[in-house]
């Protein structure tokens, strides 16, 4: 029997989506820890097949008001060290980049769809080769990081100079969405309409353009994600 991937999420309607199905499909079962609930974070992922850390609605620098975050920070650099296979969407990205030892901060917010352009590195990645580039994934995110150290840049967007790094090809941040579906879209869009006035984007053409750019980055999260499952250790 495999073993399970242990995942961090943080709100309610930010969940693995498309990612947990590729696993699920491949004989992963997903262990999800929700610290939004009061949920323990494990000190270590030790006995599990990979890490994901989700996003969320805070930033990595406000410790202060969500402890978890540093055990967060601590749990990702106990499975870099244990050459877990991890990757980070979102929060998790900035998460993943501040363990190892990139600068997090508030950049330039994108709530919506907006194109994302790879990097030549990116042709060479095991998880990135041969996807279409530039190609429109779903943005919710008002922090963004500086390139970690040791890390390899994998893509970038006009607002946003690091949307994607992966360190020794073991762990990857994405700073955007690949994992949503129409309803986890539509979800996030109820639990956070105070950060879609700030931004000033409608939610009514943000849901329309869902419908047409969905089933294209739907694709390209089957191969990315569908790749990183196919190097778990069973």
């Amino acid at each position: 029997m495999s073993r399970s991937v242990l995942v961090l999420q943080h709100a309610e309607p930010e969940s693995p989506g498309i990612l947990a199905e590729i696993l699920h499909e491949r004989g992963f079962p997903t262990h999800i820890v929700r610290p939004y609930r009061d949920e323990p974070v494990p000190e270590s992922a030790a006995g599990r097949s990979g890490l994901v850390v989700m996003g969320g609605p805070m930033g990595v620098y406000e410790e202060a008001r969500h402890p978890h975050l540093g055990a967060e920070v601590r749990l990702i650099r106990s499975a870099l060290d244990e050459g877990l296979p991890i990757v980070g969407v979102c929060l998790g990205s900035q998460l993943l980049a501040a363990a190892l030892g990139g600068r997090v901060a508030p950049g330039m917010r994108e709530i919506g769809w907006f194109p994302v352009v790879l990097s030549p590195e990116a042709s060479r990645d095991p998880l990135w080769s041969g996807v279409q580039s530039p190609f429109t994934p779903f943005h919710w995110h008002g922090d963004a990081f500086d390139l970690p150290a040791g890390c390899v840049p994998l893509a970038r967007s006009e607002r946003t100079v690091c949307q994607g790094f992966a360190y020794r090809e073991q762990a990857y941040g994405f700073l955007f969405h690949l994992e949503v579906t129409e309803p986890m879209v539509r979800a996030m869009t109820g639990a956070f309409p105070e950060e879609l006035a700030v931004a000033g984007v409608d939610r009514d053409g943000l849901l329309s353009e869902a419908a047409r750019a969905l089933p294209a980055m739907a694709g390209i999260a089957s191969t990315v994600f569908g790749r990183w499952a196919d190097r778990l250790e069973r």
